[in-house]
């Protein structure tokens, strides 16, 4: 057995006669009378009080947790009673992810997890409980994509109480609890009239960003701090090693998303655009902090800059120039009398990546070489999400076959077919 059963009522001692004799404690007839004891996995001992006439509860109570130790499903019954706000607050805290990520991830379980699922012990989860959570949830956080996000954030506390033995199963994978669904469609390109028009609504000093993102395939943080020594129109490439992110208000310099340093074609048309740009608006020398507001300092030569001077800020740019332009370009409607703009996720800066990968599948670029220009890690993830821009493979055999009959002069006139052809071939 893992441990033993104390009688807390009686001891043993050594009699006058030098035999050992049972007899009361101080303790006989008060509180509870027996004590299981074991050592657990940590090396610490744990113990459970049982009332007097339960000691075949106890004793029970210490071959299940020897059970659960040799099948490696023990939980500390004791901590297990941590709530799920303490857990998920320590769970926090230990994040290694990017401050920006971090700070996301902190936002949403404060927001939508801790105030429904926050007092209630961890090991009380069941699978009801979740469901319930996601009812409550569908109500506060309209859009499915989000509330998939934070669903999947709160399993990982699970799974991570599961790791630390805490709990035994992850409620959020239960069979009878529905995952929010995924977002629903498929990336829709922009068209190349829409791409010209937004970037001529745009004011001069931010057009060529719109061939940045849409001629090199950077992201908005790469295209803000794009520096003019890694342009390198005499190769023909450009180098990707550099955005610039807002943390807590602060701009840094960082390395590019998951750190995916790369090179990418620069067409001979956009290193004109960008020689134009210079010529008009010279580049500005910005330094910033390293990763964080309190890093080392950086200076670069950046391509784009505010009016003003300095490095362009994503709030800024998207409020007072991306936003205006989309309504002039007839994207989102105009904005009501001291109204905010449309939210429009889809017709993000990013569109202009979506842009860039349709015209490299269209003319027939591998995936493979599209996810390394666009900076992905996968290149299954490249293939789930642009698979249906690239073009068809019953196409390509149509157009395949056709081209066969026409070299060989097999085409022919068609024969007639239906309801007739059947008649006709039943005559006599």
């Amino acid at each position: 057995m893992a441990g033993h059963i104390q009688d807390r009522w009686h001891k043993t001692e050594i009699g006058p006669d030098g035999k050992p004799r049972r007899v009361k404690t101080e303790r006989y007839g008060t509180g509870s009378r027996y004590r299981a004891r074991y050592i657990g996995p940590d090396g610490t001992e744990k113990s459970k009080a049982f009332p007097d006439r339960q000691k075949r509860q106890a004793e029970l109570w210490l071959a299940n947790i020897e059970a659960d130790m040799s099948r490696g499903q023990y939980v500390d019954p004791k901590a297990a009673k941590v709530t799920f706000r303490q857990y998920a607050e320590r769970w926090l805290e230990s994040q290694t992810t990017d401050h920006n990520t971090r700070s996301s991830v902190d936002a949403q379980i404060r927001r939508h997890a801790i105030p429904y699922l926050g007092i209630r012990p961890l090991d009380s989860f069941q699978p009801s409980h979740i469901r319930e959570w996601l009812r409550e949830l569908e109500k506060a956080v309209p859009a499915s994509s989000y509330r998939r996000v934070i669903f999947g954030n709160v399993s990982s506390i699970f799974m991570a109480a599961m790791e630390d033995r805490l709990r035994t199963t992850n409620p959020c994978r239960s069979r009878s609890v529905t995952p929010p669904g995924r977002a629903p469609g498929r990336v829709r390109p922009w068209t190349a009239e829409r791409v010209e028009a937004v970037r001529a609504a745009l004011p001069a000093r931010y057009r060529a960003m719109v061939d940045a993102a849409g001629g090199c395939g950077l992201r908005q943080g790469e295209v803000f701090g794009l520096p003019v020594d890694e342009i390198r129109s005499d190769t023909g490439w450009l180098h990707v090693g550099l955005q610039i992110k807002d943390i807590g208000g602060r701009l840094v310099f960082a390395p590019p998303k998951r750190g995916k340093v790369r090179d990418v074609p620069l067409p001979e048309r956009v290193a004109g655009i960008f020689e134009a740009h210079l010529a008009a608006f010279p580049p500005e020398t910005v330094t910033l902090p390293w990763l964080t507001p309190d890093g080392p300092p950086v200076t670069k030569r950046l391509l784009f800059s505010r009016e003003q001077g300095g490095a362009v800020r994503r709030s800024d740019f998207n409020t007072y120039a991306w936003k205006p332009a989309l309504v002039i370009a007839g994207v989102i409607p105009p904005p009501e009398k001291w109204g905010r703009f449309q939210a429009s996720r889809e017709d993000g800066m990013h569109a202009l990546r979506h842009f860039y990968a349709s015209m490299l599948l269209d003319s027939g670029e591998s995936v493979k070489a599209l996810s390394g220009y666009l900076g992905h890690t996968d290149p299954g993830f490249t293939l789930r999400v642009y698979t249906h821009l690239m073009p068809s493979s019953d196409g390509r055999t149509r157009r395949a076959v056709d081209a066969l009959y026409d070299a060989l002069g097999w085409a022919a006139a068609p024969q007639p077919h239906g309801p007739q052809t059947a008649q006709e071939g039943q005559k006599p």
